[in-house]
C-alpha cells in the first residue's frame, strides 16, 4: 500500500519554534529565547504538532524511503534552542496560574506535557538535542527523550520541581529509564543543578563539545552516522529497548522471542538490502552517500 504522506504536505502553523527539514534530516528548534524556551500552553501545543508531523513522515511509519514524489521521509531528528538557554522548564505565569486553575484544568495541561514527553521519547525517528545554558524541569525532561544528547560545558540540568513543592513526575518515567533509579531519586530530592561532566557520568547526556558553536558540526556528524544504519531498524531498535524494559517472563521464553524476532528481521526486506549489499561490497539503498 502506497503512503498518502507527502514532505510537501502543510507543515503546522508555528509561532514559538520552527521547523525546517534537509532531506531526511529535519531540525527543529525552540524560538522563545526572550523567556529561555520556557514551556508555555501554546510552545507545548506547537512541538506536539511538530513531532506527530514528522512521525506520520518517517520512513519507519511509510515503510518507505520516499513519498510518492521521490522527496526522502525522515530519519533524523535535531532539537536546539534559541538563545543563551535550552529550555528553562515550565513557563512560570503557567504555574502561576495552576493554583488558580480547578483539579481537572490541571489534569489537561499534564495531559498536554505527557504528550509532548512520549511523543518524542517514542519518535520512530532518531533524535539529538543540543543542550546550552540550562535545561531545568520540563527542559531535562526532553533531554531524557532524546536518543542522543549533545551539551557544552557550561550547560546545567536539574530536576528543579522539588525546589516549588512538586514532582517530576510526568518527566519521571523517562528521566528514570535514562538514568536508572538511584540518580533519579537522587536529583529528583536535591532539584539542584548538575554540570555537564555529571550529567555525562550518569548517562543523561552522550557528548560534551568544547562550546556551543560545535553543536551543528557534532549534529551532523553523529546524523550522518545513523545515515548508515537501516531505518526501519532504528525504530525496531527503540520496539526492542521497551519489549526487553516491560519483560517479566522467564529466561527460556525470552531467548524464544529473540530468535523469532532476529529471524523476522533477517527476512524482511530491510534485513535482506542490509544483507546483500554486504556480500556484494555495495552500499545499502538507505545509505546516503
Amino acid at each position: 500500500m502506497v503512503s498518502k504522506m507527502k514532505m510537501s504536505d502543510s507543515l503546522p502553523k508555528n509561532n514559538l519554534c520552527e521547523l525546517v527539514i534537509n532531506d531526511d534530516i529535519a531540525r527543529i528548534n525552540l524560538n522563545r529565547s526572550d523567556v529561555f524556551n520556557a514551556l508555555n500552553t501554546e510552545l507545548i501545543s506547537e512541538l506536539i504538532s511538530l513531532i506527530k508531523w514528522t512521525s506520520d513522515r518517517s520512513v519507519s511509519r511509510n515503510s518507505s524511503l520516499k513519498d510518492s514524489d521521490g522527496n526522502k521521509f525522515l530519519r533524523v531528528i535535531i532539537f536546539t534552542g534559541e538563545g543563551k538557554h535550552f529550555c528553562a522548564g515550565a513557563d512560570i505565569n503557567m504555574m502561576r496560574d495552576a493554583g488558580a486553575r480547578s483539579v481537572e484544568e490541571n489534569r489537561l495541561d499534564s495531559e498536554r506535557l505527557d504528550s509532548l514527553f512520549y511523543g518524542l521519547w517514542s519518535h520512530p525517528c532518531f533524535t539529538i538535542g543540543c543542550i546550552q545554558g540550562v535545561a531545568l524541569g520540563g527542559g531535562a525532561g526532553l533531554v531524557s527523550c532524546f536518543d542522543y544528547a549533545i551539551a557544552e560545558p557550561r550547560t546545567r540540568i536539574a530536576l528543579s520541581e522539588a525546589k516549588l513543592g512538586i514532582l517530576p513526575a510526568v518527566i519521571g518515567p523517562y528521566v528514570y529509564r535514562k538514568i536508572g533509579s538511584s540518580n533519579f531519586r537522587r536529583l529528583s530530592m536535591m532539584a539542584s543543578k548538575i554540570d555537564s561532566d555529571e550529567a555525562m557520568r550518569i548517562g543523561l547526556i552522550d557528548y560534551v563539545t568544547e562550546s556551543s558553536g560545535d553543536f551543528e558540526d557534532k549534529s551532523n556528524m553523529i546524523a550522518q552516522e545513523v545515515l548508515t544504519t537501516g531505518p526501519m531498524a532504528i525504530t525496531e531498535a527503540k520496539n526492542l529497548t521497551l519489549f526487553f524494559d516491560r519483560w517479566n517472563g522467564n529466561d527460556e521464553d525470552l531467548r524464544e522471542w529473540t530468535l523469532d524476532k532476529t529471524s523476522q528481521m533477517r527476512g524482511s526486506e530491510e534485513g535482506q538490502e542490509g544483507l546483500s549489499s554486504f556480500l556484494e561490497r555495495r552500499k545499502p539503498n538507505w545509505s546516503s552517500e
